[in-house]
């Protein structure tokens, strides 16, 4: 029986969860989804000087967002220093290790003695490793020390789930530091031993840790425990083809639900960034991406980060949730701006739910459908000035127009088909087609051009708070100018 995978996300919270992170957990967690496996967070904060807790709130809050569950407590990788100093010295006892006297000042010299003669800086391991006597009449003076790995012969490699085998010869490997002098680890020790710990059978991360991986791999090797496999995503980058920063707009997932993102979209949409489920299909439902993901879709190219396409997709998950998920999802947006309360929704539930129905296919984002929503909680409207420059030009005209709209409309049955006749009629009457008498009504009705079909407008705002908005809006026409 095969053992379920396990797999893990390991941000360092000395900033924001950024789209390149959220991309790399929603990865591993739908791999861990999709076969059965075990998603777990993993926080490495053993950089205490630039690690918060105020960041790692915004990972957990960004997780949680997405709708990123993990399996298991939260490992934080601060708490195993101490298990990490025991690999270290484990790998010193079985001589896969040695303690480097080497001073700092020693090192900056000889990087800068490399540089003069324009060679690239090697660590030269005869001039670090002494003989026993000398090791152990240091270690009585109390003289600092590193431990170093001692890199090997020969060539380390892995298959790579997404770019294939992958080689380094272990001459381009210098001696690399495993635990500094104050007896804090360094990354690719602490990343090994918390690995090792927490049982991780697939690392998938970003391609930026591709350089990484081989002096992991020896340690894996030197610690004597069974190699992950490996996993490297590739990386994302912004419209001009540069890697994604915060010049190209916000990189924090956070913010993207602010500016009325939806969860599922945002997921959608990481998705497709080195990952393919094959086809054409594009939108898809979380249980979709579930379903179909698999190694074998992820890419080797890099991926391009298009905020159009986002909005696009996050229109159509719009369009296409569930009306209750959007309906829940949307009413603490509807009250924070003041437009009206839980209680009101929920004693107008019929109502409110289609009207979300007919503006949730116009919207492209919640921002963009909370405006659309506006008109239809308000008492009365503010007229959008290009709406107004473009519809009502003749003011005089369009007021005297309004106010015949107003007087058929009072006088009809507030029923779609009666209303629809009766100004088709009125268009008749006056040798204009609808659209002609329908574009003045709009901007009247909600202060802007773009809307639902007017009867539906009409029925959705209500027959009194529509005559209201008519002659609010004749009134408005024949003011005194100034």
């Amino acid at each position: 029986m095969t053992t379920p995978p396990r797999l893990r996300f390991a941000p360092s919270p000395t900033g924001y969860l950024h789209v390149g992170g959220a991309r790399t957990a929603l990865f591993n967690w739908l791999y861990a989804r999709k076969t059965g496996g075990k998603f777990l967070l993993r926080i490495e904060d053993t950089d205490r000087a630039r690690s918060t807790e105020e960041s790692t709130r915004a990972i957990f809050d960004g997780l949680t967002w997405l709708g990123l569950d993990w399996d298991e407590e939260v490992v934080f990788q601060g708490a195993n220093v101490a298990r990490h100093q025991r690999d270290a010295h484990r790998l010193l006892d079985s001589g896969a290790a040695y303690r480097d006297f080497t001073t700092a000042e020693a090192l900056d010299r000889m990087r800068a003695e490399a540089e003069s003669r324009g060679v690239p800086f090697r660590f030269d391991r005869r001039l670090a490793e002494l003989p026993p006597d000398e090791v152990a009449a240091r270690l009585e003076r109390g003289d600092p020390y590193t431990i170093r790995f001692r890199v090997p012969e020969g060539v380390t490699g892995w298959d790579d789930l997404v770019h294939g085998p992958i080689e380094f010869p272990n001459k381009d490997l210098d001696d690399f530091i495993i635990l500094r002098s104050d007896g804090t680890p360094i990354y690719n020790l602490a990343v090994v031993s918390d690995d090792i710990a927490m049982a991780i059978t697939l690392v998938m991360r970003g391609d930026d840790h591709i350089s990484n991986t081989p002096k992991q791999i020896l340690l894996y090797q030197a610690l004597g425990a069974s190699l992950p496999t490996f996993a490297h995503l590739p990386m994302i980058l912004g419209g001009d083809g540069k890697k994604l920063s915060k010049r190209h707009g916000a990189t924090a997932v956070g913010d993207y639900g602010a500016l009325g993102i939806l969860p599922d979209a945002m997921c959608n949409f990481l998705a497709l960034l080195g990952w393919s489920p094959g086809g054409d299909r594009e939108v898809m439902t979380r249980a979709e991406l579930i379903e179909a993901f698999s190694a074998e879709g992820l890419l080797k190219k890099a991926a391009v980060f298009d905020t159009r396409k986002l909005e696009w997709m996050n229109g159509q998950h719009l369009a296409q949730a569930p009306i209750e998920a959007l309906d829940a999802y949307l009413r603490p947006f509807l009250v924070q701006e003041g437009l009206t309360t839980g209680e009101e929704l929920e004693a107008r539930r019929d109502w409110w739910r289609r009207l979300l129905e007919l503006l949730r296919v116009r919207a492209r984002t919640v921002t963009e459908l909370v405006e659309q929503c506006r008109p239809y909680f308000l008492d009365a409207v503010a007229y959008q000035p290009e709406a107004v420059a473009k519809q009502w030009k003749d003011r005089l005209a369009t007021a005297e127009l309004l106010q015949a709209v107003h007087d058929r409309l009072a006088a009809a049955p507030w029923e779609a088909q009666a209303m629809e006749e009766s100004l088709r009629a009125l268009g008749e009457a006056r040798g204009v087609g609808a659209g002609k008498i329908f574009q003045p009504m709009r901007v009247a009705l909600t202060g802007v051009a773009a809307t639902p079909g007017i009867f539906d407008v009409l029925l959705a705002i209500g027959r009194d708070r529509s005559l209201a908005r008519l002659d609010a809006a004749v009134a408005h026409l024949t003011a005194p100018a100034g």
